[in-house]
């Protein structure tokens, strides 16, 4: 008869996985790819982003009013296409960097991209008070500030990303919603100091006031995740996204709508002089675009939180696309100033969500730790436009 004292194997064996089993500690470590929704650091990093946009796309966002000056004195033996090439450049210096720069931002965080860019926007707008020439305008505030403002934006984009994954929308529209911001700010701000101390002085306060929230940015954004070291075996553009059906459209769709985004933005405040509009009322319907884009950036981008991203990008380029066919081009047939500040907010607001939804749109194709790569390749697309 066997001894009743053995233990079986059965009670041995769990023994043995209870003595093996980990403890469970107290305060469990949240898992790093789900973002704390947040907090003082990410609300701080969204304000930075802010501040950022102001200063780069907010800025971008007034090119009208030196469209205007340009063809008005320094460049007025150049046609207003010829003009538009600095703007086009600037625009897309913007976009076609990110890829390098959103993946410095994955491995070393913000800083290393943040500083150079910062100096380099203040210094080609100082560059540009001094220029007397075409090509000279073109390197210093075509090539210079674009390249610039390029790094600011994707490091802006980036991380706040990284911070928000169920409010992602409305972070990046309050974030977003600083380029609005500095769209009416800045005409305003341009059109009274070069009253005052002329189109060169008017720059350098510029690059000044600029410089000034480059700083205030510069010290409120940071990264979630912590710096890692360069894997030179990766690629800066992740070409496995066009593999997912859902980006590669979303990229080609986006590569289109660019070919006339900014034309607004560029051209409405020539169009309407040329339509007789008085000078005042004309620079200001910049203002008046970018005023209602700012409600364009941040409800839209809530009502993505709830409704999908996708639907809410593709439903906003719509009644875009219907605002330029309707109330833009039939101006050339019968010109009407109200006909255009109708446009003008009718445009802004629907328009505004582009930007917004972008990074949330790109973030559905992979993870936070590449968040960079997924949004500077997208931006390779929509750059060649």
């Amino acid at each position: 008869m066997p001894d009743s004292t053995m233990p079986s194997p059965t009670s041995t064996h769990r023994d043995e996985e209870k003595t093996i089993q980990p403890p469970v500690p107290d305060n469990p470590t949240p898992d790093p790819a789900l973002p704390p929704e947040g907090g003082l650091r990410g609300w701080l990093c969204c304000a930075g982003g802010s501040l950022g946009f102001f200063a780069t796309l907010g800025f971008l966002n007034a090119i009208g009013i030196f469209q205007t000056t340009y063809q008005e004195t320094l460049l007025k033996d150049y046609s207003s296409s010829d003009i538009s090439w600095i703007f086009t450049i600037q625009l897309a210096l913007i976009w076609a960097p990110g890829s390098l720069f959103g993946r410095i931002v994955d491995t070393y965080g913000p800083r290393p991209v943040m500083l150079p860019c910062a100096f380099l926007c203040v210094f080609s707008l100082c560059m540009t008070s001094l220029s007397t020439k075409y090509y000279q305008i073109v390197l210093a505030q075509g090539v210079g500030y674009g390249l610039g403002a390029g790094g600011i934006f994707t490091t802006s984009l980036v991380c706040v990303g990284q911070w928000f994954v169920k409010q992602r929308g409305l972070a990046m529209g309050i974030t977003v919603g600083g380029s609005s911001i500095g769209g009416v700010i800045f005409p305003f701000f341009l059109r009274l100091v070069m009253q005052d101390v002329g189109f060169e002085g008017m720059v350098r306060y510029t690059a000044l006031f600029i410089g000034i929230a480059l700083v205030a940015s510069f010290f409120l954004l940071s990264a979630r995740l912590p710096p890692k070291k360069w894997d030179s075996d990766v690629a800066c553009i992740d070409v496995t996204l066009f593999k997912e059906r859902g980006f590669a459209f979303y990229a080609l769709g986006s590569y289109f709508v660019m070919w006339g985004l900014w034309a607004p933005f560029d051209f409405l405040p020539s169009m309407a002089l040329l339509g007789g509009m008085e000078e005042s009322l004309a620079i200001y319907l910049i203002a008046i675009v970018n005023a209602s884009s700012l409600f364009g950036r941040v409800i839209p981008g809530h009502i993505g939180d709830q409704v999908g991203y996708f639907n809410v990008i593709v439903a906003s380029t719509f009644f875009s696309c219907i605002a330029i066919l309707c109330l833009w081009l039939p101006f050339d047939y019968h010109s009407s100033n109200s006909g255009l500040v109708v446009f003008a907010v009718v445009y802004g607001f629907f328009s505004g969500a582009f930007v917004s939804i972008m990074m949330p749109c790109c973030a559905k194709s992979g993870s936070l730790e590449t968040l960079g790569r997924q949004i500077g390749t997208y931006q390779g697309v929509i750059a060649i436009a």
